[in-house]
């Protein structure tokens, strides 16, 4: 295990990264592809665009169970299997504005494999449209950066609401065991250089290497 620090005990000079997906509708054979045909320690799967929360938002106020990357669910199911006899970790933000109803859907679908014991990391809190009229309400007018505007301008037309987590919450998730790491609106580059701070153990202000990484 690692320390809070990013850095882990046995640190390795080289890991592979696969990206699996860059967008929600990307091809669904390329992860299989790279879990099955390659050597590979993770894989990244990027769904999120600002489009796509606003369409998983309104996915989930008509259905609370919903709200994230559907097809995710029957693709976990191909690989699942895969990962854990080749111990490849998946890390997605996948789980949209639902996380939590993505990681029990994936344990639903450990359970109908027989697959005992999978560790599934699910990184909240990015989330804030509950939040907004509070925070408007303590004088924190989230202003818009180019006009200036408040958001009590545009406050009616809101469906999704996000802030940008970096990569300590992956980070701290792989420190933890976590096989499979399911995250809301992170940083694209997050998904990767996630892993490579913790395998490689560097320091949260080794800035050239995080820069690299980027």
């Amino acid at each position: 295990m690692g320390s809070k620090s990013g850095r882990k005990v046995n640190m390795k000079n080289k890991i592979r990264i696969a990206s699996g997906q860059g967008f929600w509708g990307d091809l669904l054979t390329a992860p299989v592809d790279q879990v099955t045909k390659g050597p590979i320690d993770y894989m990244m799967m990027d769904y999120l665009a600002e489009v796509t929360m606003s369409i998983m938002q309104k996915q989930k106020m008509k259905d609370p169970s919903l709200g994230y990357a559907k097809d995710l669910v029957p693709l976990m199911e191909k690989i699942l299997p895969t990962i854990v006899q080749k111990n490849i970790n998946i890390i997605t933000n996948g789980g949209g504005v639902n996380p939590l109803g993505c990681q029990d859907a994936i344990f639903a679908v450990a359970k109908k494999l027989g697959i005992k014991g999978l560790k599934i990391g699910v990184v909240i809190g990015d989330d804030i449209l509950g939040c907004l009229d509070t925070l408007k309400e303590k004088g924190i007018d989230l202003k818009n950066m180019e006009t200036g505007d408040s958001l009590a301008t545009v406050r009616d037309k809101i469906v999704s609401a996000n802030v940008y987590f970096g990569a300590r919450p992956l980070v701290e998730a792989l420190q933890q065991g976590a096989q499979i790491i399911i995250t809301g609106r992170t940083t694209d580059t997050a998904l990767t250089y996630a892993p490579m701070i913790y395998e490689f153990g560097w320091k949260w202000d080794d800035w050239d290497k995080l820069a690299t990484a980027s």
